[in-house]
């Protein structure tokens, strides 16, 4: 009789064999027979196994998953991708005992996602009868590319995140708290699926609008003063990422100002997102037309990141790191902003699929000053 774990599996199994299938090839170019996957998103994106602590060992014609007690039911779909080992003692332990049966003499193992205290651990464990490699970007490359059930995920996402948002707006009031805001929001999205917040739920209100990651508190809505709402959700591990600016009456004449320079900067970028362009060049459009009316200081942050399993992954769409070329398959956001200390700030931001021949744009929510205001 199929168990809960195996009935919530049967939906989603299709991608995973694929997915081993291209990393082991991407090993294979690494010029090693077995790699042991560390990072939890990572296992998840590869096998459907959403539960942590567990490590993924991939070789050439075999597959385990190092995991335990806790997660024994829950593995059971899996067995068709991968031998489950539940250890009863230490992960490291467990996993030098599979490599040491294996007969694996050296393994990747993923530099970005073991601190060097795992892996000299790994290592003592290990002794001198496995050497262990740190390779970095073995799963990054890949996730970054969504194929077209991650892109549906990710539109699901956001569109419950929009419906929480519309649900929310009317019982904004003045008096009203950041973090009362934040909870309802939260709760709204919840009820429709998202499985928890794509992080802490940013609700600014007035003046604090200008910190761009501020964490909401007890500061209250007031009349004829902004809000900012930086949301996010997660459907079946994969996330949307939406900002909106909003004034409870009149607009306070610098943000009126910045709120549309904003939005003129967002829309020609995305207007540009296309296959080979680069995220510096992406960049580079919203933040020079922000500079040319006078606010490029006010810009400090880059224009936006790749979004899944991951809120911020690649590519990053930035003047900070080393431009990379947009893919088919790439979903960005595009959040220009500007940020005026004492006064308030705004930030627009959507979410985007870079398609063959441009971008779509997944978010529906209008972005005019006349919705924002409340």
């Amino acid at each position: 009789m199929p168990t809960a774990a195996t009935k919530q599996h049967s939906a989603v199994t299709s991608p995973y064999p694929g997915r081993l299938t291209r990393l082991r090839r991407v090993i294979a170019t690494s010029g090693q027979s077995h790699a042991l996957i560390t990072n939890p998103l990572d296992v998840a994106y590869l096998t459907g196994f959403h539960g942590g602590d567990s490590y993924l060992l991939l070789g050439a014609k075999d597959a385990a998953i190092i995991s335990d007690f806790r997660y024994a039911e829950e593995l059971e779909p899996i067995r068709r991708l991968a031998k489950i080992i539940i250890r009863e003692g230490a992960m490291k332990d467990a996993v030098v005992t599979a490599l040491k049966n294996r007969g694996i003499r050296a393994c990747a193992v993923q530099a970005e996602a073991m601190t060097i205290a795992e892996r000299d651990s790994l290592a003592r464990a290990a002794g001198r009868s496995v050497r262990l490699l740190p390779v970095s970007g073995l799963v990054a490359a890949m996730r970054a590319v969504k194929d077209a059930g991650e892109i549906e995920l990710i539109r699901r996402a956001v569109r419950l995140q929009e419906q929480a948002l519309l649900a929310t707006l009317p019982h904004l009031k003045p008096g009203m708290t950041e973090l009362e805001v934040a909870a309802r929001l939260e709760f709204e999205m919840k009820v429709r699926g998202s499985s928890q917040p794509g992080f802490q739920t940013i609700v600014a209100a007035q003046p604090f609008g200008s910190l761009p990651h501020y964490r909401p508190g007890k500061a209250k809505l007031a009349m004829n003063k902004t809000v900012l709402i930086d949301w996010g959700s997660v459907y079946h591990g994969y996330h949307g990422d939406m900002t909106r600016v909003f004034a409870l009456g009149k607009w306070p004449a610098k943000i009126k100002e910045i709120y549309q320079i904003t939005l003129d900067a967002k829309e020609h970028a995305a207007a540009a997102l296309a296959p080979g362009r680069t995220t510096k060049e992406i960049d580079a459009i919203a933040r020079d037309y922000i500079t040319k009316h006078g606010y490029g200081k006010e810009f400090g942050h880059g224009l936006g990141h790749g979004l899944g399993f991951n809120g911020h992954e690649d590519p990053r769409i930035t003047h900070m790191a080393p431009p990379a070329e947009l893919q088919p398959g790439h979903v960005v956001t595009i959040e220009p902003g500007i940020y005026l200390p004492g006064i308030g700030g705004v930030r627009i931001e959507d979410d985007y699929v870079i398609t063959g021949k441009g971008a779509k744009n997944l978010c529906t929510l209008p972005q005019s000053l006349e919705w924002a205001t409340l």
